[in-house]
């Protein structure tokens, strides 16, 4: 069962992760990007991460999709005009799509097959709060940290050039 619930989610995922990038109106865009959070917090539950799956849910597809919408309507964006091709786009794109495809499976299916395993669904049991915190605050204390300040520093740039245009 767990199998079935992964093929369908994962390709509920794939479906909505192309439709997010065919879409040519951006509200039709933001929540197929919905869709996708929402499936990979499936997938997260499957593998045993309760956490992560919740986390993406609140964080990810409640309140960033919020800022993204809020964004996209402050703009007032209409429907994305088609614009011209690129010949090279048009003439090589598929067949390096293609050579792409066939890269990524020589890598995954030669060296790295002898070190994969079968994914036991529900194995896991990595995924909580209190394992989380205990990893955040003592094996990643420095990443963390350096994270915070970059977020900090990101919000006092946003806060300068909202300050010089009101100027």
């Amino acid at each position: 069962m767990d199998t079935v619930l992964f093929i369908v989610f994962a390709a509920v995922a794939v479906a909505c992760a192309v439709n997010l990038i065919l879409q040519k109106h951006p509200i039709s865009s933001a929540l197929s990007l919905v869709g996708v959070m929402g499936s990979l917090a499936v997938l997260y539950l499957l593998l045993g991460a309760e956490f992560m799956a919740v986390t993406q849910i609140v964080v990810y597809a409640g309140a960033v999709m919020v800022l993204f919408v809020f964004v996209i309507m402050l703009l007032n964006t209409g429907q994305e005009t088609g614009g011209g091709k690129s010949w090279f786009a048009q003439v090589a794109g598929l067949p390096l799509l293609l050579a792409f495809i066939a890269l990524m499976g020589l890598l995954i299916c030669g060296p790295l097959m002898p070190r994969l395993r079968a994914v036991q669904f529900g194995s896991w049991h990595g995924g909580t709060a209190r394992a989380i915190g205990r990893a955040i605050f003592t094996d990643y204390l420095l990443p963390f940290e350096v994270t915070s300040v970059l977020v900090l520093i990101a919000i006092l740039g946003a806060v300068v050039l909202a300050r010089k245009e009101i100027d």
